[in-house]
């Protein structure tokens, strides 16, 4: 019975469209128990958790799970598993629901198993303890017969330990109700850290909480409320009613203090918190020394607090912008007798309240015998053996803190005006947003001006615990106003986000719609293949196509609309970052990473790709053209379905448009190819095809479709989230938008500065080199035609044949190569692979060579090039790849002239280093060459620092090449 392997799915994902997590389990020679053939094994399951009584599984009742165990064979233990382990989470505290498990095709014994969580950690930690716990409750027979050593178990400890592990890792009381009330607005919220510290909103629309201090509270109000001696000072100063108070750094200063003072008097200490340290009620120089030294132990200061005692009950009252919205009534953990049971026998009646838990799993904590509870009855001259008269109360904590067992009643309905007057003075002299009165009074309901009572504290980050589940009285919403406090109703919290999946033309789709946005005035955040980008600038370099850069842009403090790249293996992996988004595209779904990860079918892979269509809400923009992606219509939740289509008579499209449906339609016209827009009723063309540069003027035709979706996608943006794009901005941003490496790296990036023509391209299964090969047949070519080939490595045999396939026939010449990870193969087994397809397929073996390494391939193409050729490549390493192109010709350095001054060159192109800086690539092959990495690109871009004391400069006089500030 062992986990193989375990996905986390912190976002929508094809399983739920919630956080969930699955193991793929085998239950070993256990396939062979089900429930109905383990004796008492659900008895005993359901004695240690109980509350697997009520799930109700496929019968959708309570006792539902209990039938499937019990009735005919029962269920297969990985279903107990997967039930087991949301039963522990929700006696953690956590409200999880959802799971299922299913058999593994194929695979005998094995099983997805998929359940829900909150918090990661506890999550996982759930799954292992559920499986130690199934299998200790087995049968001695069928123990014997598993490979599972036999460990010591107390289930009580296991259970206890793991809510207390469980509760240093979930989110405490006061910080759940204020995501709860955020999820309530519809607000989305990001964890920063394993603790509390939350981010409400996206990009430049964030708020953050740690606990209930927000991002408004100001650091001087939480500073001078944690100094109980300052807020005490300026408090008094305004004539709100306070305790006579000293501070004190000695015993002997402290019982002065008292005795000045007039007993009895409190001891507590400068900085603490929760209550700790604090001694009430003292009557002699002696308790004063012994509370002295607790508060030293606790407080974070030298410094010890003796004020006078206020008599009266502890409330804290809870102000929030300024408003008091709740009181609650504390009182401090305690018993009262009955006059049969003893004090101990007492404590365990307490904690058997249902409402009572370990720390903060219940809204009530339980009761503990300590070393404060064991000093209160010492004082009272009581044991944990005594029997208290009926009626008899026993304190057996002095302050009321719930996390130490107290209770709460919720008085907020009756609270006097000028007692609600004197809090809120209170927290507005500190100057906190969110802070909490602790007010001593005998009667919450009279005005202290009349009958007296004391502010004690003012507590910045207060526990809400007690006002949103009080023990007694009506529960209040306070962490609603703490919402509308950081996001006044009407204000956003959300950023515009659009997310792009397929098979091909993600990349360059995903820039498209950045640049569209950008032309609009906004500042994108946009995750690619090769990198996530702030406003156009890399940030990240690598492959960011996942959630975790996706939450790299919706964290990020600058950025209004974000434009995400979503790939198949993300999804695959981890699921979606974000819960919805306003537009989706699917562009195709094509034979791609097939074999991987469970994906084995193109059906597979559309339900992959389905899962941000899924979750748009404005617009779902669809490929009509591909059945897999027309099929996603049928399940989308999107207020509007927006087709692209190629073909001007398809007839889904046109009965679509005809009904006011959305689409973008390329249509013919006396011109050339017309990107047309639809709308209720309205035909909007748009751009002709052969002004895009991107297109190649119309040639490349998966980028005219790549154009549409990112049309089709700002346009939809446009009318609902991003008002500032519009038709021009569409227009212009697609008219400026090239596939040079410097805007879309790897994507038909076209170098004609040799006396040939090289494109190098990043594709990488059979549709996309399908693609290339169509683009190359149509470019008037007046030389040969040449193709570095290339497949990764762990494709499929029959896709990396295919690719090679398509290719045949329409060039001249090949080299076929590998990549730079073999990805699990020989380092000549891929390039034998192509070579082998290629001969298939009819191309001359003398037009055939193999050359492993993608450099030395790169270089063999290019110096076999001739004037008017055409050298198709497609590279793994384009960075490299693409130096490599532009550099190629020129002398290395070595042992020349170093003092020779540089040919001028002409319009030199501008490309991304893989450090984020540029390099400088001279237009033609006599100029000198740059060597190694460039050192420094200025902000502006003017000028580029380059080796060997050369820089490249550009002003009104043009882009020059420069080794000085005097020599051109």
């Amino acid at each position: 019975m062992r986990i193989l392997s375990t996905n986390v799915y912190v976002g929508p994902n094809v399983y739920a469209r919630f956080p969930v997590i699955r193991h793929v389990i085998d239950l070993g020679p256990l396939e062979n128990y089900p429930t109905g053939t383990l004796g008492d094994f659900p008895a005993r399951l359901v004695e240690a958790l109980p509350g697997l009584q009520e799930h109700g599984c496929s019968y959708r009742e309570p006792g539902g799970f209990i039938r499937r165990m019990t009735e005919d064979e029962g269920t297969w233990l990985g279903h107990v598993w997967e039930h087991v382990a949301l039963e522990l989470q929700g006696i953690a505290g956590s409200d999880v629901t959802f799971g299922k498990t299913r058999s593994r095709r194929g695979e005998p014994g094995c099983y997805d198993m998929v359940y829900s969580y909150h918090q990661r950690e506890v999550g996982l930690e759930a799954g292992k303890l559920a499986r130690r716990l199934i299998l200790q409750l087995l049968p001695p027979e069928v123990q014997a017969e598993i490979d599972e050593e036999k460990e010591d178990w107390d289930w009580d400890e296991e259970r206890d330990d793991f809510i207390r592990f469980a509760q240093r890792r979930e989110f405490g009381p006061s910080t759940q109700s204020i995501v709860d009330a955020a999820v309530a607005r519809g607000i989305p919220w990001l964890r920063l850290n394993k603790y509390s510290l939350v981010q409400f909103g996206h990009g430049k629309y964030q708020k953050r909480i740690q606990a209930t201090v927000t991002s408004e509270t100001k650091h001087i109000s939480v500073e001078l409320a944690s100094d109980k001696d300052e807020t005490h000072s300026l408090l008094g100063d305004l004539g709100l009613p306070v305790p006579k108070q000293t501070l004190c750094y000695s015993v002997r200063d402290a019982i002065r203090a008292a005795e000045k003072t007039g007993y009895p008097v409190v001891v507590k200490p400068l900085n603490a918190n929760h209550g700790r340290g604090v001694s009430i009620r003292l009557m002699t120089p002696e308790a004063v020394e012994t509370g002295f030294h607790v508060a030293s132990e606790h407080g974070t200061s030298r410094g010890v607090l003796v004020e006078s005692f206020v008599e009266g009950f502890d409330h804290r009252m809870l102000v929030v912008g300024g408003k008091l919205i709740a009181v609650a009534k504390r009182v401090p953990g305690h018993v009262v007798g009955d006059g049969t049971h003893t004090i101990e026998e007492l404590v365990e009646i307490v904690n058997a309240d249902p409402r009572r838990g370990v720390g903060h799993e219940k809204v009530l904590t339980q009761l503990q015998f300590d070393e404060q509870a064991e000093r209160l009855m010492e004082k009272r001259g009581v044991t944990k053996e005594t029997v208290l008269a009926s009626g008899e109360t026993l304190f057996l904590r002095e302050t009321a803190n719930l996390s130490t067992g107290g209770t709460a009643i919720d008085l907020t309905d009756v609270v006097h005006p000028d007692n609600r007057d004197m809090a809120e003075r209170a927290i507005k002299a500190i100057g906190l947003d969110v802070g909490g009165v602790d007010f001593l009074s005998t009667d919450i309901t009279k005005s202290w001006r009349d009958i007296g009572g004391g502010i004690v504290e003012c507590n910045a980050a207060p526990g809400f615990r007690m006002h949103v589940a009080p023990s007694e009285g009506t529960p209040r919403n306070v962490a609603e106003p703490v919402i509308d406090l950081l996001f006044p109703p009407g204000t956003p919290a959300r950023i515009p986000i659009a997310a792009i999946t397929g098979t091909n033309g993600k990349t360059t789709t995903t820039r498209m719609l950045a640049h569209i946005a950008q032309m609009a005035g906004y500042t994108p955040g946009m995750t690619t293949s090769d990198g996530v980008y702030i406003n156009g600038r890399m940030s990240v370099k690598g492959d960011m196509t996942g959630p975790t850069s996706s939450n790299m842009v919706l964290r990020d403090p600058d950025v209004d609309c974000a434009i995400l790249e979503t790939a198949r293996g993300g999804m695959v992996r981890s699921g979606l970052a974000f819960n919805e988004c306003d537009v989706a595209a699917c562009l195709n779904v094509r034979a791609d990473h097939l074999g991987i990860r469970g994906i084995d079918t193109l059906d597979q892979l559309a339900e992959i790709k389905k899962i941000p269509i899924d979750v748009a809400k404005d617009c779902a923009v669809l490929n009509a053209d591909d059945e897999r992606c027309l099929a996603m219509a049928a399940d989308s939740r999107a207020e509007s379905i927006c087709y692209v289509t190629m073909d001007p008579q398809h007839a889904i499209v046109r009965e679509h448009v005809r009904a006011g449906g959305r689409a973008v339609v390329l249509e013919p016209g006396m011109n050339g190819d017309m990107i047309t827009i639809y709308d209720g009723g309205r035909h909007i063309p748009l751009l002709w095809t052969h002004l895009i540069p991107a297109t190649m003027e119309g040639k490349a035709t998966h980028n005219v479709q790549n154009a549409m979706f990112a049309a089709g996608m700002a346009y939809a943006l446009g009318e609902n989230a991003m008002e500032k794009i519009n038709l021009d901005h569409i227009r212009h941003g697609l008219r400026t938008f090239s596939t040079s490496y410097y805007e879309a790296p790897g994507r038909l990036n076209v170098f004609d500065e040799h006396p040939f023509k090289v494109i190098l391209d990043y594709a990488h299964n059979p549709d996309a080199v399908g693609m290339m090969v169509e683009l190359a047949g149509k470019l008037d070519v007046r030389g040969k035609r040449r193709l570095v080939l290339a497949a990764p490595g762990d494709r499929r045999d029959e896709d990396i044949r295919e690719i090679a396939t398509i290719a045949a026939g329409h060039f001249d010449h090949y080299v076929c190569k590998r990549d730079d990870n073999p990805r699990g193969r020989d380092e000549r087994e891929v390039p034998l692979m192509l070579q082998k397809a290629l001969l298939d397929a009819g191309v001359a073996p003398e037009a055939v060579d193999i050359v492993v390494d993608e450099q030395e391939a790169i270089e063999h193409a290019l110096a076999s090039g001739e004037e008017n050729d055409l050298i198709l490549i497609f590279g793994d390493d384009i960075s490299r790849s693409w130096k490599q192109i532009i550099y190629f010709g020129q002398a290395s350095g070595d042992g020349e002239d170093e003092t020779a001054p540089p040919t001028p060159v002409t319009a030199p192109m501008l490309a991304p280093e893989a450090s984020g800086g540029m390099i400088a690539a001279p237009a033609t092959a006599s100029a000198k060459p740059a060597k190694g990495p460039i050192t420094r690109r200025d902000a502006d871009m003017d000028a580029v620092d380059l080796p060997d004391g050369q820089r490249l400069v550009r002003d009104e006089r043009g882009v020059r090449i420069v080794l000085d500030e005097e020599a051109d």
